[in-house]
């Protein structure tokens, strides 16, 4: 007897006994089934593992309800709504790295009972290490793939904070330190994972999925770029957001923006700083006023001055300098106004690093009015209060110390030690460090942690389909960098990437979230549209959120590079007043 998932077809673990029965099936017998096939997966699984040492940790049913994810660093536990599901947890390659620390590459697999026939990688974030919730959780306001009857897979990409940390080696980047924990964060482990949880899939559902997704953000954006270059043959749709996939050149770029407003605090006779006057560097006045800068430079210039610039191209340091020489200090009694070394110090933080020589290092940044919100902010000097910290620091100075150069460098964990290493990091001496190999690293943090190639043969012949989004005002990882990446694809292809890559900037979105702008809207409903029905999307439509200037107020996000330009009536918080044309960075 077999049961029927939305056109999908299971065994069911005791499938021969019903066979011979006459009563009538229930809701309540298939849940039983469903709990005891998942009870009993790890012994139908034992033996048919794509990688042997593969072991399963647990194997438990979970009834649909609420389920408290526990807190991050900087979020409270936040409570979800689960369907009913198999949740499964297993490790793969166990083994001994450097350092006498203990690694394995853990995943964490969601199969529900209603499933969809779709599976679904979810990407990690930041420095990665931890299991991932396998929910799916993928924008603001969106629901969980998991509850939309995808099967959802996440994975720590082969350490764990809480086992892999070292006080003297950065914390938790101790495994920069490893050859082999680098290179599975960087993607080694992405094609391991897709494969053994496809053959979870497999065992519990007696099915293989009909469509594969990857979706990720930020170091997610950067897997999901890494499966498009190299596994591309694993997934039918993949939508990258803020892809970081010049990882190593940020970090350069996370350098050289401290050593640039670093050079507004207070010195002591050796030159010494504090790494908690940092977050005074720039006040809350002073954002504002570069907001109204690139307001006046740039704002209209889209057709309508309504708080977003939507023709980022267009607005340009040029169109933004001489608005912010207007709020220039030009003497010491001037009530509101922006001191000289403020405005330069802005100005080389946005023309992005380079050497001594003046060859560029990474990227230049658009001028997006969300600059001066809190999620650019927190990245570039830290709260106002104080927490979180410049996460420029202590996620950039430790990741670039151990992850992204070679031979890496032994850091405490502390601020203050990542800050003065930071500042001391000599860009003309030693940027050259990312693409650096030695005995022990035979691969450079370049190769194992970056996925910035323009080829994109193996997606074209497989016939996958990459939907890129970046918020324009990303403090992380430049917007522009993505424009430049996407007209070196136009040039390989020659306009024919459109019938498998399509990029979608967003105006005034932070870095994955926040900001002041249209930042809500579902990447992933506009891919499976594109993967099973053909439909590639020329725009998304976009919402403002509840914590921007103007709640509910509707977009369209316009496919690179056309831009969205107001008709010249109608409402500014309505998508039908604005229409897709080629902006300034077209060709």
């Amino acid at each position: 007897m077999v049961r029927t998932f939305t056109g999908w077809k299971r065994p069911l673990a005791l499938a021969a006994s019903l066979l011979a029965c006459t009563f009538a099936w229930s809701p309540a017998m298939a849940a039983t089934a469903d709990a005891d096939a998942c009870a009993s997966l790890e012994a139908r699984l034992a033996g048919q593992w794509p990688d042997p040492g593969t072991e399963v940790e647990s194997a438990r049913w979970v009834e649909a309800g609420p389920l408290t994810l526990p807190p991050s660093p900087y979020a409270p536990p936040q409570t979800v709504a689960v369907p009913a599901h198999c949740e499964l947890v297993a490790h793969l390659q166990k083994r001994e790295g450097t350092l006498g620390q203990h690694y394995a590459i853990r995943f964490h697999v969601r199969m529900p009972a209603d499933w969809n026939g779709r599976f679904l990688f979810q990407g990690g974030g930041g420095s990665n290490g931890n299991l991932g919730d396998a929910l799916g959780q993928l924008a603001p306001g969106s629901t969980p793939a998991l509850a939309q009857g995808f099967a959802v897979v996440s994975q720590d990409s082969g350490h764990d904070n809480a086992s892999n940390n070292d006080p003297a080696h950065a914390g938790t980047l101790v495994f920069g330190f490893d050859p082999q924990a680098r290179s599975n964060y960087g993607h080694a482990s992405l094609p391991l994972v897709a494969d053994a949880a496809q053959r979870a899939l497999l065992g519990f559902y007696g099915s293989a999925p009909k469509y594969r997704y990857f979706v990720g953000c930020s170091k997610g954006g950067e897997e999901a770029m890494a499966v498009a270059q190299q596994y591309a043959d694993r997934f039918d749709g993949i939508s990258a957001g803020a892809p970081g996939f010049a990882l190593p050149r940020a970090a350069l770029a996370e350098a050289w923006d401290t050593q640039q407003l670093a050079r507004l605090l207070p010195a002591t006779a050796q030159g010494h700083r504090n790494f908690s006057a940092l977050n005074s560097a720039l006040s809350d006045g002073d954002f504002s006023l570069v907001r109204t800068a690139i307001l006046a430079a740039c704002d209209a210039r889209d057709g309508a001055a309504d708080g977003i610039v939507s023709d980022v191209a267009s607005c340009t340091t040029a169109r933004v300098l001489p608005e912010l020489r207007k709020r220039q200090c030009h003497t010491d009694s001037e009530p509101r106004c922006l001191d000289a070394a403020k405005v330069d110090a802005l100005l080389a933080v946005m023309s992005g690093p380079h050497d001594q020589a003046g060859k560029p290092l990474y990227s230049d940044w658009p001028w997006d009015p969300s600059i001066a919100e809190m999620g650019w902010r927190t990245w570039k000097i830290g709260a106002p209060g104080g927490m979180p910290p410049a996460l420029n620091v202590v996620l950039g100075a430790a990741s670039l110390a151990s992850v992204f150069t070679v031979p890496p460098t032994a850091l405490p964990a502390d601020p203050q030690s990542l800050f003065d290493w930071q500042l001391a990091f000599d860009l003309g001496r030693d940027a050259g460090r990312i693409h650096a190999t030695d005995e022990q690293f035979a691969h450079s943090a370049w190769e194992d942690n970056s996925a910035r190639s323009a080829n994109l043969d193996g997606l074209r012949q497989h016939g996958g389909r990459l939907l890129v989004w970046h918020g324009v005002a990303d403090p992380v990882f430049s917007a522009k960098d993505t424009m430049a990446w996407w007209h070196e694809v136009d040039d390989r292809y020659k306009g024919a990437q459109s019938q498998f890559l399509r990029f979608f900037p967003v105006p005034g979105l932070n870095h994955c979230g926040g900001g002041a702008g249209t930042g809500e809207f579902d990447a992933l409903a506009a891919l499976v549209q594109w993967v099973e029905h053909g439909d590639a999307p020329t725009r998304l439509v976009a919402r403002a959120g509840k914590d921007t200037p103007w709640p509910g107020r509707e977009r369209p996000l316009c496919a690179w590079p056309d831009v969205a330009r107001y008709r010249g009536k109608g409402s500014l918080e309505s998508p039908d007043s604005f229409v897709c044309v080629r902006g300034a960075g077209g060709r």
